[in-house]
Parts: C-alpha cells; sequence; structure tokens
C-alpha cells in the first residue's frame, strides 16, 4: 500500500509544504511517542538534527508533539544521524529522531526515526505510525506530560565512539587530512576526532549559517576539497554530506574516489585480518561491476540489494555480513554502527593508510571501473515498462549483454523518471544500448 508520509529514508520534503510542515512535525511526535509508550517506565526520546535553518522549527513542533502524549525529550543538538543511533540505544531512550534532509539543499528537510535498538524503523512500524498520524492519539494528563531537557556531553559521546573504532595500536600522527563537513551535523565532531587521534587538520565546511549546508561542498560537491587536498599538500582528503552518513574520498593527486573503491578496501582489509563477517559485503545494483570482480579475486562475495541503504542493512542483518553500502559512499560497518557513518568509514580508511605507509592514490585503487552509464527518461504518466515495446528493448539488450555486461532499469521512487543504467567492458556498446531502451521508454511514454 502507497505511504502518504514516509518514502525510503524517513519523511523528506520542502519546508513549509507537506508534509514538512510544523503541524505535520507535531502529529509525527505524537504518533511515534504513542506507538512507542510501552512499560510503567518514564519514557524519553533522543532528537538530534543537522544544522539547517528549518531544524529549530521542526525540532520545536516534535517537543510540543513527544511531550503532549507523555514522552520526555533528550536534545542533542547538530550530530551526526549515527550518532542519533547510539545516543538512542546508549541512553536506553524508547525512541530516536534525526531531524535532516541529508545531502539535500537547506530550503528541505526530513524526519528519521529510530527504535530502541538503534537501528531505523521496519515498513511496519513506519505504517503502524503513519495511521496514528492520519487518526486520534490520547494526550497525556497536564500532570503528566512529558520534560525537555539538553545534555551537553552528546558530542563527547559520539567523538569517543568513533575513535574507539581506529586500532588501539595506531596514531594519526604526520598525516595531513583535509577533511570537509559540508557545514553540516559533523561541523564540530569529525574534525575534533581526527585532530585527537593525532593529525594535522585543514577544515573546510565547517561554518554553518543555516542556509549553506552542502552547499558548494561536501560528499556531492567534492570540488572545494579536491583543489583544497591539492593546494595544502594533504596526504589525503574526506568529504561527509549533510548528516554525516556518507563519505567520499580524495587522494593525495585530488582524484575522487567512491564508495565502492572504499567498500572494496574495507572488506578486503577485514578478511586478511579476519574480521569480516559474511564471506563478502553487500552493495546496490548500482554498484560498479568491477567491485564484484575484485572481491571475485578475492574469493570474496557481492550480494546486491535494490536501492537504499535501508535494503543493504536488511541484507546484512538476514545474511550476518557486516560490511555494506553503496557507491554514493554510503557505508555500513555493522560492527560498530546501526546505519552508514562516514566518519567511521573514514577511519577505516586511515588506519590502512597508516598501516601500509601507502600513498592514497595507490591504497584507495583496487580495481578499474567497468564503463558505466545512467539515464533518466521523464514520463508524464502510465507504465512506461509495462509497454509491450520496452519489454522487447531491454531483453534485446540483455541478450546482447551475456557475459560482457549487466542493465539494470527501475522506476524512480520518489520522482516520475525511469532509470536506465547499464555497465559492460564494450563503452560503446553500453552507450548505444542505454539510448535505444531510452528512445524506447520515451515513444511508450
Amino acid at each position: 500500500m502507497a505511504r502518504k508520509f514516509f518514502g525510503t529514508d524517513g519523511i523528506r520534503g520542502l519546508t513549509n509544504t507537506a508534509p514538512m510542515t510544523p503541524e505535520i512535525a507535531m502529529k509525527v511526535g505524537q504518533a511515534a511517542g504513542t506507538y512507542f509508550l510501552r512499560g510503567d517506565h518514564r519514557h524519553r526520546v533522543v532528537i538530534g538534527k543537522d544544522t539547517r535553518l528549518s531544524g529549530y522549527m521542526v525540532e520545536s513542533a516534535m517537543q510540543a508533539g513527544f511531550t503532549s502524549v507523555g514522552m520526555d525529550v533528550t536534545l542533542v543538538g547538530p550530530l551526526p544521524t549515527p550518532a542519533i543511533g547510539m545516543l538512542t540505544q546508549s541512553l536506553r531512550a524508547d525512541l530516536g529522531v534525526m531531524i535532516s534532509a541529508s545531502h539535500n539543499a537547506f530550503q528541505d528537510n526530513g524526519i528519521k526515526l529510530f527504535g530502541p535498538d538503534g537501528y531505523k524503523l521496519s515498513d511496519t512500524a513506519e505504517g503502524e505510525i503513519e495511521a496514528l498520524i492520519e487518526g486520534n492519539v490520547d494526550l497525556a494528563p497536564a500532570s503528566e506530560i512529558g520534560r525537555v531537557r539538553r545534555i551537553d556531553d552528546a558530542k563527547g559521546r559520539y567523538i569517543h565512539s568513533a575513535k574507539s573504532t581506529f586500532p588501539e595500536h595506531l596514531r594519526l600522527d604526520g598525516l595531513k587530512i583535509v577533511i570537509d563537513c559540508a557545514n553540516g551535523a559533523a561541523y564540530q565532531v569529525a574534525p575534533s576526532a581526527l585532530w585527537e587521534l593525532g593529525a594535522e587538520i585543514v577544515a573546510i565546511g565547517v561554518a554553518p549559517d543555516g542556509k549553506n549546508i552542502n552547499k558548494g561542498c561536501g560528499s556531492t560537491a567534492p570540488a572545494l576539497l579536491q583543489e583544497t587536498v591539492v593546494a595544502s599538500g594533504a596526504h589525503i582528503g574526506i568529504a561527509l554530506d549533510g548528516d554525516a552518513d556518507r563519505l567520499i574520498v580524495v587522494d593525495e593527486k585530488g582524484q575522487v574516489v567512491d564508495g565502492d573503491q572504499l567498500m572494496a578496501l574495507i572488506a578486503t582489509s577485514w578478511a586478511r585480518s579476519g574480521m569480516l563477517a559474511g564471506g563478502g559485503l553487500v552493495a546496490t545494483v548500482m554498484s560498479n561491476l568491477g567491485l564484484e570482480r575484485r572481491l571475485a579475486s578475492e574469493g570474496l562475495t557481492l550480494e546486491r540489494t535494490g536501492v537504499g541503504d535501508r535494503y543493504v542493512l536488511e541484507r546484512m542483518r538476514t545474511k550476518g555480513f557486516n560490511v555494506g553500502g553503496e557507491q554514493s559512499g554510503h557505508i555500513i560497518l555493522s560492527d560498530y554502527a546501526t546505519t552508514g557513518d562516514g566518519l567511521v568509514a573514514a577511519l577505516q580508511i586511515l588506519a590502512e593508510l597508516v598501516a601500509t605507509g601507502k600513498p592514497a592514490s595507490e591504497l584507495l585503487h583496487l580495481f578499474d571501473k567497468v564503463p558505466q552509464l545512467l539515464k533518466n527518461v521523464r514520463f508524464s504518466g502510465g507504465k512506461p515498462l509495462d509497454d509491450a515495446r520496452v519489454k522487447a528493448a531491454i531483453a534485446e539488450a540483455e541478450a546482447e549483454f551475456v557475459g560482457r555486461g549487466r542493465l539494470v532499469i527501475r522506476p524512480s521512487g520518489t520522482e516520475p523518471l525511469i532509470r536506465v543504467m547499464a555497465e559492460g567492458d564494450d563503452e560503446a556498446q553500453v552507450h548505444r544500448l542505454v539510448d535505444m531502451i531510452c528512445d524506447t521508454v520515451k515513444d511508450a511514454a
């Protein structure tokens, strides 16, 4: 059944436009609070946010919602999304909330919910909360409404937790690192953690003003990081996104390294040290075929899922993997975090950089990418993928790709788009087949 509020990663939209209005945010607080009022203890929710101007508004609305149904609120201020998962669990809270639209521009905002185990909620739980949002909830008696408090050591708790994932016998002394925090949630904690581990830090994207989150900086806009790494003579550059659950790396030559290469490094390193669980890693259908081939050369497997970190995590949990993620840099290391954590993933990369003594350009190039092309076709209505002509074109392309590439075609979950992706050893063939399918989809639409 189609959902009205929750998408693939919580609730997200343009600020002051449904579903991201104060009224709906308050109702989400009331509904989620009611859903987690279980047992006779005093109930608590942890609320964090990134640096968007609208974060104050959404935070206040959600406070009103939670306290009105009798749940106490603990505010922790701007912190990465993974920190909220960690704090929800460590503080024994009933619920965690991260107010963020991740890598989107400041005009958007979103709400991500975590259960008491620190993991994002299941589809079932989100569906039941949706029903409560549109229904009626019981407000608490005047004597039992919740209280609000702010804790001052939340940043220190997260920094300590992140640093504890770095090998005890290693330090970052002598390493010059450029860290780009996207003017977002990690603007204080990420530079502090790296500096405390001994690195020389050049910090950019650490002056949030409420409107500059992800603007010309961060993991989705790495040009500033590339320029700064080369100009400063740094050994490596690290870019996070607005809520710091993604990581993109730049080597000392200014070349961007995506999540596929980073996952390959972590998985092969952990396999050698006996840390890797599941015999491989989990990634989405968008990860490059080169990653799959490199893992196979090491005797490791690649499990593919649909696009979205929640599907990656679900497969990791059901099949016992401890490394997974997306090409975009959303890397989940379940030994250390309940969701993607850009800083924790970066620390694993830095540990290898220190341990091997190799330059980043050598260390982070584990495979040559297979030529890959993604195109989007916009349509105004109907279901183009059900058209016989489109099905025939897809079948023709798949037959041509056998043994030499692969094809991924899917509708967007958020826009009226058909996404056509192909990759194969013959770049000209990849472009020709993608264009052929896109033209057929356009005709059908």
